[in-house]
């Protein structure tokens, strides 16, 4: 059967069993209030209220509908601030994604004060702000954001800083960041804008003491990490030389403190031991840099380091020229190792064997720099005919790269 003929059904059977009852006892009801009074039946009473209760709902319905009908057609109802608000906040983030700054500012800035989340269009006003070089009107946008959002102060702290250092503000921004970390210690962006900062400062001290918090939070990528360590350390360390060049005589304490101070994995670094030895031999330390060089190379042979041990002068220039000797059996045509045996050969005073160390070396790797010391050995040792000849060769590598460009002819 059909539910609906089982719901007239139920229905009817209802309306028969009211009507018998309201035949066999209408009951009786009276309310008075003072010179007033109705009588009628309970079922009568109770119809009239049921009828005052339909018509409360009905009017309570109608005026929801007016007012919902009323925020879509009112242009200035919350609603249609709020659509109009979030319609522009939209255009202007997209103006400000493609780059039309003015667009975006404008449309920025009139979205905000209505919009749900203010502070998005707060800080994306301000960036296309410092991008029109208006950086009052920036700072004033930061400001609004804040007093709007004040719980998002880390947000528009990160950015002050980084709009900061980019008009290139940097003690404002270090004050910015200070205060930032101090608030908020452990926000690891905060500490990379501080030692990117730090690195346009060139507070290389600063910079050293946050290197094992920046590691340990691992803030930079490996790669970046070591570029920076290194990047430190060579400043420390050619900050170094400059103070101990101020003493008289000239001492390298300020030089191995700094030396003392790089992380013993670091402390085989080629780049590192090199740029170590060349504050020593600026500050007249060479006995320690030839020890510091020795060490290394028997460890790890370096080029550019066989090339400085070339250049530092020992306590023992024999036993120096021996040491290096003993590489030769590993690196028998290495130019660079050939050419440092030669220049130890003329520390100990023999012409013929540096003659023929810097010949070798030439055959090598044809350099202007063991071209030179041929031509000088051999002008001091009076064979003039062959530093002429070689002088000729050394010049020949010295034009090698110049232009083609036309020449008077030869008579």
């Amino acid at each position: 059967m059909n539910k609906s003929y089982i719901a007239i059904l139920i229905v009817l059977l209802a309306s028969a069993l009211l009507g018998m009852a309201i035949a066999e006892d209408p009951g009786y009801l009276l309310i008075a209030w003072r010179n007033m009074s109705v009588e009628t039946s309970i079922w009568v009473g109770l119809a009239v209220l049921i009828g005052l209760w339909l018509l409360f709902m009905l009017v309570r319905g109608l005026i929801r509908l007016l007012r919902v009908s009323g925020r879509k057609v009112n242009p200035w109802s919350r609603h249609n601030r709020g659509r109009r608000a979030s319609s522009a906040a939209t255009r202007g983030l997209l103006e400000f994604a493609e780059g039309h700054w003015s667009q975006a500012l404008r449309l920025l800035k009139r979205s905000a004060p209505h919009a749900e989340q203010p502070l998005i269009n707060y800080l994306a006003a301000a960036r296309a702000a410092h991008e029109l070089e208006d950086y009052g009107e920036s700072d004033s946008l930061l400001r609004e954001a804040h007093d709007t959002t004040p719980k998002a102060d880390v947000a528009i702290a990160v950015t002050q800083a980084q709009l900061q250092i980019a008009r290139g503000q940097h003690e404002q921004a270090l004050a910015t960041l200070t205060r930032l970390r101090k608030d908020h210690p452990k926000h690891l962006y905060a500490l990379k804008l501080m030692s990117q900062l730090y690195v346009r400062l060139e507070d290389w001290p600063r910079l050293q003491q946050m290197l094992p918090e920046l590691r340990k939070h691992k803030v930079l990528g490996e790669a970046e990490q070591q570029v920076l360590e290194h990047q430190v350390y060579l400043a420390l360390l050619a900050q170094a030389g400059q103070r101990a060049l101020q003493f008289d005589p000239p001492q390298p304490d300020p030089i191995n403190g700094v030396w003392n101070q790089v992380p013993k994995a670091m402390r085989h670094d080629p780049t590192l031991v090199e740029a170590y030895c060349l504050q020593l031999r600026g500050m007249g330390a060479q006995e320690l840099a030839e020890q510091t060089l020795r060490a290394e190379l028997k460890q790890h042979f370096n080029d550019r380091l066989v090339h400085h041990y070339g250049l530092v002068q020992g306590k023992d220039p024999a036993k120096q020229l021996s040491t290096a000797e003993q590489w030769l059996g590993e690196h028998p045509h290495d130019a660079t190792l050939l050419l440092a045996l030669g220049r130890l050969s003329l520390r100990n005073s023999l012409w013929g064997k540096a003659r023929e160390y810097f010949e070798a070396s030439f055959a090598s790797k044809r350099d202007i720099q063991t071209c030179a010391e041929l031509v000088r050995l051999l002008e001091h040792m009076d064979e003039h005919q062959a530093s002429e000849a070689m002088l000729r060769q050394g010049f020949a590598l010295m034009v090698h790269d110049l232009p083609a460009l036309p020449m008077p002819d030869k008579r």
